[in-house]
Order: C-alpha cells, then sequence, then structure tokens
C-alpha cells in the first residue's frame, strides 16, 4: 500500500517560486488495519461517492483517501498554526478543526485557536459540508492562511465545531483546500485560490498538479506555473464544459479500439480529491466483465500483464490509462482502482477521473482560459 508526498511549488508574482518537502503519512486503510478495525469500519459506513456532486451542496468522499493519499501542509493566523489538508479540485472551501469542536475527530487532530490568532477577525455565519459518510458544521472566519509561502490575507475559511460520527477520526489529514469554482463553495466562501487572483499573489491564473507514480517521488501542486520539466511532450488543452468542478466532456472509452463506454459522448471530472477513477453502474460492470474481475473488483495479480489499457477520448484525442495505474495492490491482493456510481446530469452520465487516471499525466488547471491541460508523463 502506497502512501505518496505531495509538495507544494508555489510561484509568487514576483516570480520566485519555493518547493516544500511535506512529511509522509499513513493511509486511512493502514490505520484501520493496523488496529484491526477495517472490515467493521466499511460494514458500518457504507458511502455514496456520488453525493459530492448533487448541485448546490459542496460535498467531500473523503472515504476515497483509503489507499493512495496526497496531503500538503498549510498555517493560518498570526502565529501561524499549522495544518494537513488535502488539495481537493473537486470542492471549492478551505476548512480546519476548531477548538470550539468536541467531537473525537477533531480532539485527535490540529484544531485552530482564533484567541491565539492576533489576525482573526469572526463572523456570524455558518457552514454545513456534506459528505457521503456524515457531515460537518461550523462557522466562517477570516485569518491569514499561508500556502507555501505565499500569504492570503482575510482568507475566509469554515472552522469546524462539530464532525459527527468517527469517520474523521481515521483520517490522517485535518481539512481540505478547495481549489474547484466560487459557484460550488459552501455559503458564498471565496477559495483560496481566487483570492490568490485578486491580490496578484501568482503570476499566472493556473496551478498544475502532478502525482508520482510511486512512493517516493516528489508530488507537488504548483500556484501560478507551469514546470516545463513535465511538458516535454506537450500539452493537450481541453475546454471546461462547465465552471463548477473542473468538467470536460468526453467522446468514449474504448478498449483494445473497441468502444466500451461513454458511446454518445458523457461528462468527466478532473478530481484530484478522488482517488479511484469513478464509473457510472452500467459502464462499471462492463469494465469489471471485459477485464475478468470480480464482482468487488478483485483481479488476479498475475493477470496484470495482460490486461489493457483504457483508453480516454477527450476533446479528438486519446488518453490511456494502463493497468499498472488502474490495479491496486495492497497486501499482496489486487483490486481494480474502479468505483461505480451514478449521478444524473443533464449532459449525460458523469466520470470521475481521479488520482487513477492524474497520476499518469502533469495537469494544468487554467482558470484564465476555462481549461484543463494535460501532457502525459
Amino acid at each position: 500500500m502506497k502512501l505518496l508526498l505531495l509538495l507544494a511549488l508555489v510561484g509568487l508574482a514576483q516570480g520566485f517560486q519555493t518547493r516544500v518537502p511535506l512529511r509522509k503519512m499513513k493511509s486511512l486503510r493502514q490505520r484501520l488495519q493496523e488496529q484491526g478495525l477495517l472490515e467493521s469500519y466499511l460494514e458500518q459506513h457504507p458511502y455514496n461517492l456520488a453525493a459530492k456532486y448533487f448541485p448546490g451542496i459542496a460535498v467531500e468522499p473523503l472515504e476515497n483517501y483509503m489507499d493512495d493519499e496526497y496531503f500538503g501542509t498549510i498555517s493560518i493566523g498570526t502565529p501561524p498554526q499549522e495544518f494537513t489538508v488535502v488539495f481537493d479540485t473537486g470542492s471549492s472551501n478551505l476548512w480546519v478543526p476548531s477548538v470550539f469542536c468536541s467531537s473525537p475527530a477533531c480532539r485527535n487532530h490540529n484544531r485552530f485557536n482564533p484567541a491565539e490568532s492576533s489576525t482573526f477577525l469572526s463572523t456570524n455565519d455558518t457552514l454545513f459540508i456534506a459528505y457521503g459518510t456524515g457531515s460537518m458544521t461550523g462557522v466562517l472566519g477570516y485569518d491569514t492562511v499561508n500556502v507555501a509561502g505565499i500569504n492570503v490575507r482575510n482568507q475566509i475559511f469554515g472552522l469546524a465545531e462539530t464532525e459527527p460520527g468517527d469517520f474523521f477520526y481515521y483520517t490522517p489529514f485535518d481539512g481540505i483546500l478547495g481549489l474547484a469554482f466560487p459557484s460550488i463553495a459552501s455559503s458564498g466562501a471565496t477559495p483560496v485560490f481566487d483570492n490568490m487572483m485578486m491580490e496578484n499573489l501568482v503570476d499566472r491564473r493556473l496551478f498544475s498538479v502532478y502525482l508520482s507514480r510511486d512512493s517516493e517521488g516528489g508530488s507537488f501542486v504548483l500556484f501560478g506555473a507551469i514546470d516545463p520539466y513535465y511538458t516535454t511532450k506537450g500539452i493537450s488543452w481541453i475546454p471546461l464544459s462547465a465552471e463548477t468542478y473542473w468538467q470536460i466532456t468526453m467522446e468514449g472509452v474504448s478498449i483494445s479500439g473497441t468502444p466500451v463506454a461513454c458511446s454518445s459522448g458523457c461528462q468527466a471530472i478532473v478530481d484530484t480529491g478522488t482517488t479511484l477513477l469513478a464509473v457510472p453502474i452500467r459502464a462499471f460492470r462492463t469494465l469489471m466483465r471485459r477485464l475478468g474481475a470480480s464482482s468487488s473488483g478483485e483481479i488476479s495479480c498475475e493477470a496484470i500483464s495482460n490486461l489493457p489499457s483504457l483508453i480516454f477520448h477527450i476533446n479528438g484525442k486519446e488518453f490511456p490509462v494502463p493497468p499498472r495505474a488502474y490495479v491496486l495492490r495492497s497486501n499482496g491482493y489486487c483490486t481494480l482502482g474502479l468505483q461505480g456510481m451514478d449521478v444524473p446530469t443533464e449532459e449525460g452520465e458523469l466520470w470521475i477521473l481521479g488520482d487513477v487516471f492524474i497520476r499518469e499525466y502533469y495537469v494544468i488547471f487554467d482558470r484564465a482560459n476555462n481549461k484543463v491541460g494535460l501532457s502525459r508523463l
């Protein structure tokens, strides 16, 4: 089972860049396995990945952080208080636990104390964010947020007051830093990157993400710049079909030249906050059969070398995901990194291109032109 690092690389308006190494952390699945709690936890916490993408609610499918995990460290307040967060392109709010929270999940994580920050401003506004396995509630406040050297002053963020249930108790991160569009932010909060742009704290109105395939490689999110080292094979630019999530249109999905799903076109969201490839139920069942997996996704590890690539057809080009990317290994077992879900949309079925897809590409999230750029690694 892998746990990957996230490095935050930030381009300042003056062109200065800072690369920050981050600590390695155990995954949620590892923690539960070590305590003999994994099986009972999965039985007690059925989840609905699709819940994240229902309009009007900012939600997080945090149960998908069971295996491969990418985290970064930020600080909030003066003097700074540090928090480990998921940089999530599938949501738009920043929130962390607070000292006002007495839930068990808050007590074993870093908690923000506004009384210890000279720059904190309180509000009477409340925050509610729904999850596949529960919810969090809290209040909104303003303070200085530091992301790898960039100080975003008067940034609005959520201070969690309740985190019901025991799910968050086991997660190795404190909170979430959302990188999607303001239109889906809960309580109308301005996202961190929007404030970076408005305050001219980044060279360009974009950020880019590299997620390494191995446990030692240095993954990063780079604000305000594109690292040319990762674009030597060129960049394919894809226009957004909606300015909510980072949503694009796909023409189809094929295996060995044969269409297998999305034959009439479909929508897809490029989401760093989802570990797996989330696939509409009918397509999921087709892929399970074609790839020789059980209904639960288990597959023989010896069969991996004979599996085909999944080909995603996007904006007239092919984007392959090979079996080494979509098969996950854990404790001698192999499973497909796919999950079935159904989300009704006006444009048709919806796919989520999570970390299984993103690890194969250097991804550029361009707010200036409302496009996603993919460069094969």
